[in-house]
């Protein structure tokens, strides 16, 4: 009696490994073209809709400073171009300054006072706002106080540390610090405040002690609030800042724009108001950032 050897049957439609597929069952010859095509369509598409969405939202920028150049040359009398210059030569008149080397060291002036001061006004201000939200006794005690001194304006306190500190670097960095203070210290006491307590509770029922409480619970959630305060102390730090530089200072752009108007130097004088708006501008970007780099767990959480 003899076996009989039967040879495993393949299954139907599969192909030996390695084996070439057969002709006509391959990739179309014309549809990686095709698709390379769609994707290059796709990009242009993309970045046409980001082109006319960034040109959509500066359309106001746009077309103020169109009216700044055209306004002055074809709607304003004569007299009024005098003190009115277009939008030329106003950049011209900057480029100038920048050659010259003046715009530079008026900005680099301005810039340490209020990067010194606002660096004061953040650290003072974040730190008694976490002690003064976190004690209620010593909320209750320093509230009265800081709303008097909240409802004070730093302009009108200007004759105050120019009598007490004099015209020299302390007397700016002071008003400063003292104009961005308030904002920053407020939205810290409202951000703690507005944590959740079930949070907080849960963080506690887990042992955690006050200095690991305020790390991963508090401060974390409080942070969207305290950079809004950190943005409006930016803001408010500038123009402190310019108004005192216009009163007594030696460099600066407040004494740019001041000298350049008692000069009679108009374009000069809307060169460094022109400065003056770039660098809030530039300050508020900054401060944007690190917000969104500050609260990324918020965009995670969200996700």
């Amino acid at each position: 009696m003899s076996a009989t050897l039967t040879k495993p049957r393949r299954p139907a439609g599969a192909s030996a490994a390695g084996a070439a597929p057969a002709v006509g069952q391959g990739t179309p010859p014309g549809k990686p073209a095709t698709a390379a095509l769609a994707s290059v369509t796709g990009a242009v598409a993309d970045a046409a809709f980001r082109a006319g969405s960034w040109l959509w939202k500066a359309t106001g920028i746009l077309a103020f400073l169109a009216l700044w150049e055209f306004g002055p040359l074809y709607l304003a009398a004569p007299s009024t171009r005098v003190f009115l210059p277009p939008l030329h030569e106003v950049l011209l008149a900057w480029g100038r300054l920048f050659e010259s080397g003046a715009i530079q060291g008026h900005l680099a002036a301005s810039l340490s006072r209020s990067v010194l001061g606002f660096g004061i006004a953040v650290v003072a201000g974040v730190s008694l706002g976490l002690l003064i939200a976190w004690y209620g006794r010593l909320n209750s005690v320093l509230n009265p106080l800081l709303e008097l001194f909240r409802n004070t304006a730093a302009l009108a306190l200007l004759p105050v540390f120019t009598l007490l500190l004099g015209i020299g670097e302390e007397s700016k960095v002071t008003i400063v610090a003292y104009a961005a203070f308030f904002p920053v210290l407020l939205n810290t006491i409202a951000g703690v405040k507005t944590v959740d307590p079930l949070l907080i509770r849960a963080a506690k029922s887990l042992g955690l002690n006050s200095p690991r409480l305020f790390q991963k619970v508090i401060l974390p959630s409080a942070v969207p609030t305290i950079f809004t305060g950190i943005r409006m102390a930016g803001t408010a730090s500038i123009l402190v800042l310019i108004a005192a530089e216009m009163v007594g200072a030696k460099a600066g752009l407040g004494y740019l724009i001041v000298n350049a108007q008692s000069s009679f130097l108009i374009p000069d004088m809307y060169a460094g108001i022109l400065t003056v708006a770039l660098l809030g501008l530039g300050v508020n970007f900054l401060l944007v950032a690190l917000e969104r780099h500050f609260s990324r767990w918020r965009t995670a959480v969200g996700a």
